[in-house]
């Protein structure tokens, strides 16, 4: 938990320190236009901070963070000029996998500011004459392509997105099953490859670019090159802190799954470290790996408890509160006078699939119009009492609940993925609903097929 918070403080100061680097490119080229939709991209990441659980990030953190050459480079380097389909996929490709990491809100206004960069050196060159302009809906698509893929990304672990953490946790408090990371991540890989691959396809044929290369992106890409250096102190450090906390999540559940749940080695890494023993490790590294060296030659760590305390933690509150109400409605018998009351909607022959299906389009159809956090609080706890009520497989329905939550696409409410690109004046409310509604269609599709497998795989009882 820790650890997750301060990887979401971090990629906030990282999306604000690239929207600064991508507005100050565009201003260096006189652009009017793109200054415009940098500083709207810009404004949604600062909008971001305001949001619960997002605090901020270690001032020795942001500028190194910020100048990391892998993530601009893989992104805005299709090599010399590449057509759109290259740039979806490799700008949906980078989303989805540091949306697996941390918060999907602070990936997407990262990813924003950056493709707005990318997006104004291609309306430079196309003015200047240099090239065919893109078609104004290859934006539309791009943006659109940050902000799906940034959702499903959260998909593939269980520390990804809030839902995931949420039910888990019911499923574990109602249903005496503890889901480790690997064996999540064993089935939310496929799901969140599937997906993507699904939303790059989509957006490509609703939003083509019309043009066989993008100009402007090798300029952008050699420019920005010039600015950067090596990587820092503080950037080793955290790089070295959040590869130590993957590999001890992602451990225990390799070696079980080669030599047997049974087998000493994996009773004893599955006792002694756990999930949060692993995040704790993560986040104490912080504080003991060395951050940059200070203008009077100081050494600070890469993290001080000053600025670990100003990290709003009542989002956990939140998360607690809402996991609390769950709870209640198992006690008070709430959750199964629901489920047997929602029994009788069920075709008799429905079975485990038809259970599946309804629970997944349920909570895509929840997670429209309230948060993806509400919408498995509400969603999962009925979940697992419907199945329960009806003799179906409440480890499937609940995980199908939980994946279904955060597939809300259609509209600017759903997440503030959606929002932020939304913001950026280049989305019109008509695209959005219309490719959020086919993939809302395909994703309750997908994450049925994909319970329907895990609990062939694992039956109930």
């Amino acid at each position: 938990m820790i650890a997750g918070r301060l990887r979401q403080s971090g990629a906030l100061s990282m999306a604000k320190s690239i929207a600064r680097t991508v507005t100050s490119f565009e201003r260096s080229n006189g652009s009017e236009r793109s200054g415009a939709v940098s500083s709207s991209a810009k404004g949604s990441s600062a909008a971001t901070a305001t949001r619960p659980g997002i605090g901020a990030m270690p001032s020795s953190l942001a500028p190194g963070m910020a100048s990391s050459e892998p993530l601009r480079a893989a992104v805005a380097e299709p090599r010399s000029g590449a057509g759109g389909r290259l740039s979806r996929s490799t700008v949906a490709a980078v989303s989805a996998t540091i949306s697996a990491f941390i918060s999907n809100t602070a990936t997407t206004a990262m990813m924003t500011a950056i493709v707005s960069g990318i997006l104004a050196a291609i309306d430079e060159s196309a003015a200047a004459g240099d090239d065919r302009p893109a078609h104004p809906r290859f934006a539309t698509g791009l943006l659109l392509c940050v902000a799906f893929a940034a959702s499903i990304g959260g998909l593939a672990t269980p520390i990804g997105t809030p839902p995931n953490v949420i039910g888990l946790a019911f499923i574990r408090a109602e249903l005496g099953v503890d889901i480790s990371f690997f064996e999540w991540c064993l089935v939310g890989v496929p799901v969140t490859v599937v997906l993507v691959t699904t939303a790059v396809a989509v957006l490509a044929w609703m939003f083509p670019a019309g043009v066989d290369r993008l100009p402007g992106v090798a300029a952008l890409v050699q420019a920005e090159r010039g600015r950067m250096g090596g990587w820092t102190t503080a950037q080793r450090s955290t790089a070295l802190a959040f590869g130590t906390t993957v590999a001890l999540w992602v451990v225990p559940g390799l070696v079980s799954l080669l030599l047997g749940s049974r087998h000493t080695w994996s009773i004893w890494l599955a006792a002694r470290i756990p999930e949060g023993v692993a995040a704790l490790a993560g986040a104490l590294l912080l504080f003991v790996l060395p951050g940059d060296r200070r203008p009077d030659g100081g050494r600070p760590r890469a993290l001080a408890w000053r600025e670990a305390a100003g990290i709003d933690w009542g989002i956990i509150l939140l998360y607690g509160g809402g996991m609390a109400l769950g709870e209640l409605a198992f006690t008070t018998g709430l959750a199964g006078a629901i489920g047997r009351g929602l029994t009788g909607w069920l075709p008799p022959a429905a079975g485990d699939a038809g259970l599946i299906a309804a629970t997944a389009l349920v909570a895509v159809l929840t997670s429209e119009f309230t948060s993806n956090t509400a919408s498995a609080n509400m969603v999962v706890p009925v979940a697992i009492a419907l199945a329960q009520a009806s003799g179906g497989n409440p480890l499937v329905a609940g995980l199908a609940a939980t994946f279904a939550s955060s597939l809300g696409f259609m509209m600017p409410v759903s997440t503030p993925c959606n929002a932020i690109v939304y913001g950026s004046g280049r989305v019109p409310l008509r695209a959005m609903m219309r490719s959020g509604a086919v993939l809302d269609v395909v994703g309750a599709v997908v994450v049925t097929l994909a319970m329907i497998a895990v609990g062939r795989a694992w039956p109930a009882g």
